[in-house]
């Protein structure tokens, strides 16, 4: 006989935290460490304490919440997300995960079963970044990737740093990070893309997470008059940037596998005038593959475009990477709970890389990993119209369910 989850109560208990924090249209701002991200963790600690369950929190912030098991000297199986949003995020991205925990909790409450291994229902810090950079650096931390003290000392906009943050909003552990081990983490998620949507399949089975690299680029050239300065004798700073983008989005769109991936997201014309040539150009350059070798090669395209690129308009370039995240494959045993989960429910789904960065990508160095992922309306996140169906939603919580008890009750 199958246990089934709530679904109408996991959909109440979404909308229910999406009145933390809530924006004008529609989504949340629920930005990490904030009041309102402090009172997202204490109404889910409300409700899960209403349960039995009780909880931890280690120095960087990040909340564990345990449910017992008959066997509480082996390590938990775990699953969770973050609370935390972006300035205009939506109710779905991170929350998902983290509720659908709590109503696999629920679920086993209310039909008295106690699971072998004790289970874990984990909040992570920060994962979005949007407050202190980089995105997903308690998990990070968690994970050995990042130092606990240069974590803490990372400041927001306003010079608070991560640590006073925790102090002030109540989330300051002292759990040791790095516990507790973990016998295997399950993650939730929206999938933040099209591709389930489009393919008309409910359920991703996630099998790791494509690798990126980020950069920060400066052409330098010469300002000058727009009028009087010859074409053949302007150092255009913005003309520079403009062949370096052309360049890597013609050698992605020709990949016809559309695993190559380049994005320029962010563009800074110095003292921007428009009878001016650009003298200083500041962009970002953002690279993924869901092959590393492939990810060597796309990085040394970018390398030779952007030299060829100053060369040809006579500009100096210079390039930082500040940031590269190897591709992730997740642990075949976890991958497997959740395509067994799925298939055992009847439904479409697809195996699938993840073209996002999640907490689930440190966690997987230190403990054996999957994700499931749902779709959402348009492949639409990180904004307010983000949405995912209630059918959706109970879906992907329910294959959660089943996945975490074969893993939590399996011979230890």
């Amino acid at each position: 006989m199958t246990t089934s989850i709530d679904g109408q109560r996991l959909w109440d208990t979404l909308m229910a935290m999406a009145e933390i924090g809530p924006t004008a249209n529609g989504g949340s701002c629920r930005l990490a460490l904030t009041p309102e991200d402090a009172a997202g963790r204490r109404l889910l600690l409300d409700w899960c304490e209403a349960i039995g369950c009780t909880w931890r929190v280690d120095r960087v912030g990040n909340l564990f919440i345990r449910r017992e098991g008959r066997r509480d000297d082996l390590d938990p199986v775990a699953t969770g997300s973050h609370l935390d949003t972006q300035p205009k995020g939506g109710r779905f991205d991170g929350i998902l995960g983290v509720l659908a925990g709590l109503e696999v909790f629920r679920t086993l409450h209310d039909r008295g079963i106690v699971t072998e291994r004790p289970l874990e229902l984990v909040v992570w810090t920060n994962e979005e970044g949007s407050r202190f950079a980089p995105a997903m650096v308690a998990s990070g931390t968690y994970a050995g990737e990042f130092a606990v003290e240069d974590t803490l000392s990372r400041r927001d906009a306003d010079g608070v740093t991560l640590g006073e943050a925790l102090e002030a909003c109540g989330f300051a552990g002292d759990l040791p990070v790095g516990k507790p081990r973990l016998d295997g983490f399950f993650e939730l998620h929206i999938e933040q893309g099209p591709v389930l949507e489009d393919a008309g399949e409910t359920i991703g089975v996630v099998t790791g997470v494509q690798g990126m690299r980020w950069f920060d680029v400066t052409f330098s050239g010469q300002s000058a008059h727009a009028g009087p300065t010859p074409m053949r004798l302007r150092r255009d700073a913005l003309a520079a940037a403009a062949r370096l983008i052309d360049r890597l989005q013609a050698h992605a769109l020709a990949d016809a596998s559309g695993d190559t991936k380049v994005t320029c997201g962010c563009l800074d014309i110095e003292a921007a005038s428009r009878n001016v040539i650009p003298g200083q150009v500041r962009l970002t350059v953002d690279l993924r593959h869901v092959v590393e070798a492939e990810l060597d090669a796309l990085e040394a395209l970018f390398e030779q475009e952007l030299a060829a690129a100053g060369e040809a308009f006579g500009v100096g370039v210079s390039r930082e990477r500040i940031w590269a995240s190897p591709v992730v494959a997740f642990a075949p045993e976890c991958i497997a709970a959740v395509e067994d989960a799925t298939r055992a429910r009847g439904v479409p789904y697809r195996r699938m890389m993840s073209g996002a960065g999640h907490d689930a990508v440190y966690v997987s160095r230190v403990a054996p990993t999957s994700m499931i992922f749902i779709p959402c309306r348009d492949g639409i996140s990180h904004n307010e119209a983000e949405y995912a169906t209630p059918e959706h939603c109970a879906l992907g919580a329910q294959v959660l369910f089943d996945a975490m008890l074969a893993r939590a009750d399996r011979p230890a």
